[in-house]
């Protein structure tokens, strides 16, 4: 079965990312697939690569890089959501006159047409946030 994963969860609570971050690799273990996971809303704030991230925390910026790295996950994020809360690449920091990027690299900076090619092409789309 193929899935996509759209995260709107709200920075101050990890707990949906955590719990999409465990869904996902669980269904990759399972021998299902995934299309895309889209990052929407305030769940953008966690695909910067600027902050830092507690020793005694879970840094889930770079567990979802994992992910990608392991399995070739598309990971995207909502272009619109991610410039409104200064989550910038280059392209977006050139073109907006900013002196760096912000998005930690690996994930990729697209528009909403990407999330509808996510449930065209996908057999369940699951929402995790609050």
């Amino acid at each position: 079965m193929i899935f996509s994963i759209l995260l709107y969860a709200s920075n101050s609570s990890q707990q949906s990312e955590q719990t999409a971050l465990r869904f996902s690799r669980s269904l990759l273990q399972q021998g299902h697939s995934i299309h895309r996971v889209f990052f929407y809303g305030d769940s953008v704030n966690n695909t910067s690569g600027l902050k830092v991230t507690p020793r005694d925390e879970i840094n889930i910026t770079e567990q979802w890089l994992d992910l990608v790295t392991e399995h070739q996950v598309d990971i995207v994020v909502c272009i619109a959501a991610a410039v409104r809360r200064g989550i910038i690449d280059q392209k977006e920091a050139q073109r907006h006159s900013k002196t760096a990027a912000s998005l930690a690299p690996g994930f990729t900076l697209s528009g909403l047409g990407q999330l509808a090619d996510a449930i065209l092409h996908s057999d369940r789309l699951i929402t995790f946030g609050n």
